[in-house]
């Protein structure tokens, strides 16, 4: 098979009415609770929570989180007055389908990553120094089904 590892796909696929971000921190690895890495860059794992604006979206589909390798901590866009979380827009999304069967009955879900984080509306990129993400595989991601 010709396809191997995550799917390139654009933000608006993923995000069609856009999404916005809560908050960055890094991944820890459970069992040797140092920075997770990512298996392809070899940099530190980011997690990025986000709320999808999509009126539809309920439940876990709702809040979601995109992975960021880079080797710090993302930038995030600023904050919009008045709302507790800023618009975000990725750049150079993957996705990887997986089935998560951590519930009573099993059901495809999707880890999503990014290379950057921007301001909606082609506003400046807010790309970690020193390079960004792969876009390989990983867990935490939306929900589908």
């Amino acid at each position: 098979m010709a396809i191997q590892g995550a799917l390139p796909v654009e933000f608006g696929t993923v995000f069609p009415h856009g999404a916005y971000a809560l908050s960055v921190e890094a991944i820890t690895d459970f069992e040797t609770k140092r920075p997770q890495m990512d298996k392809v860059s070899g940099l530190p794992l980011w997690a990025v929570d986000v709320i999808d604006a999509d009126p539809e979206a309920r439940g876990k589909a709702k809040s979601v989180k995109v992975k960021v390798a880079a080797e710090h901590c993302p930038t995030l866009p600023d904050e919009v007055p008045g709302l507790p979380f800023r618009p975000v827009e990725f750049e150079q999304m993957s996705v990887m389908p997986y089935v998560d069967d951590s519930g009573r009955r099993p059901r495809v879900a999707y880890s999503l990553r990014a290379r950057g984080v921007k301001t909606p509306g082609g506003g400046g990129s807010r790309k970690a120094p020193a390079a960004a993400a792969s876009g390989a595989g990983g867990s935490g991601g939306k929900d589908a089904g």
